[in-house]
């Protein structure tokens, strides 16, 4: 594993940002800095010429902020076993420039605490620190630099294993929910129990992991597609029916609803001034516009990891838009993000 260190990761802003952050969990925090670190994993010895090109690629960003400061190290990786994104551009780009031989690129950020003289930072708030330094959900904190190996090692795929449910009953659903992480609520543990009980067999961890990730969908369609029961009296509609019910009674104008990714209602006939694909000139063409409209519901994964979590909700919005149909060619997007409290000093709310 080839390590070469980058530019500055933090802005002047940043810095000082992440600094009452930092100093809210330990007062006594002087100063920080942080500054990327690229981890290369190639098949053979990368040669000096390699390197150099290397090196070239990843001195990107701004003007540098380094601080030269001494103090303790957190590095924060990528989710050990997980391939980030970034991991993933920055390798095709450098087998792009030539360099066949290497196998992955990844990218951390080394950050550098000071403390005030005379303080000893104790192991509690070392864990604290490192909690504010990363997302745990999709980044590793380590303490050493050697340790970043770990994203490059290869593990044998785990055998299948069967939870004894027939054998031990709802506890076992109970203690692989927790071992697992699979966040089952007390109703969809009860489910299973019943299901794989009438199936008379144990459900394997696999089918489990399954369930979990098909329940915890953020969008929440399953739930608004489920039985509708108001004191005991199954209803007629599901939430989603319901939904749907406007447009069967009144479908007027719309072109397109509830069977693409986005609804298109009629529009108007307009004059588009864009190059002809034919001739390549530009040139004024009389079309008819229709308008297009999707909402993307990205609330838990925004909730969980914010920054990739709406970055991600944006991204499907304008993804799905452009999949309507024979294709759309978006002209204009509107996000609106709903918050509670922002945590402004000044203007707190419930």
């Amino acid at each position: 594993m080839l390590i070469l260190r980058g530019k500055s990761a933090l802005s002047l802003f940043r810095i000082e940002k992440l600094l009452h952050k930092l100093r809210a969990v330990v007062p006594d925090v002087h100063a920080v800095n942080g500054q990327y670190m690229h981890f290369v994993d190639s098949d053979k010895d990368i040669s000096p010429e390699q390197q150099t090109v290397l090196e070239r690629i990843l001195m990107y960003g701004a003007q540098s902020y380094d601080i030269d400061i001494k103090g303790t190290e957190f590095l924060i990786l990528p989710r050990i076993g997980t391939i980030s994104p970034w991991a993933s551009k920055a390798t095709d780009i450098a087998h792009n420039c030539g360099l066949q031989d290497i196998n992955r690129i990844e990218r951390g950020v080394l950050y550098t605490i000071e403390f005030e003289a005379g303080y000893q930072l104790s192991d509690m708030h070392r864990d604290e620190l490192a909690h504010e330094l990363h997302d745990r959900m999709v980044e590793t904190c380590v303490f050493a630099t050697h340790q970043a190996a770990a994203l490059f090692e290869h593990h044998k795929p785990s055998p299948l294993n069967s939870v004894a449910v027939l054998e031990q009953g709802r506890q076992a659903l109970v203690e692989a929910n927790s071992e697992l992480g699979l966040a089952l609520a007390e109703d969809e543990i009860d489910y299973l129990l019943d299901n794989f009980t009438q199936l008379k067999r144990n459900p394997t961890d696999v089918e489990l992991m399954m369930f979990a990730q098909a329940n915890s969908e953020h969008c929440r369609h399953k739930i608004f597609n489920a039985d509708w029961t108001i004191d005991g009296e199954q209803q007629e509609k599901s939430l989603f029916a319901m939904i749907r019910n406007t447009y069967e009674q009144h479908s007027e104008g719309v072109l397109s609803a509830y069977s693409d990714n986005c609804a298109v209602i009629e529009g108007f006939a307009i004059e588009r001034f864009y190059p002809d694909s034919d001739s390549l000139e530009y040139r004024y063409t009389q079309e008819d516009c229709h308008i297009l409209m999707k909402v993307e519901t990205h609330n838990h994964p925004t909730a969980i990891s914010p920054f990739p979590g709406a970055a991600t909700g944006n991204g499907g919005e304008i993804r799905d838009e452009g999949a309507t149909g024979q294709g759309s060619k978006p002209k204009a997007g509107l996000s609106g993000f709903s918050v509670s409290n922002l945590k402004i000093t000044s203007l707190l709310q419930p």
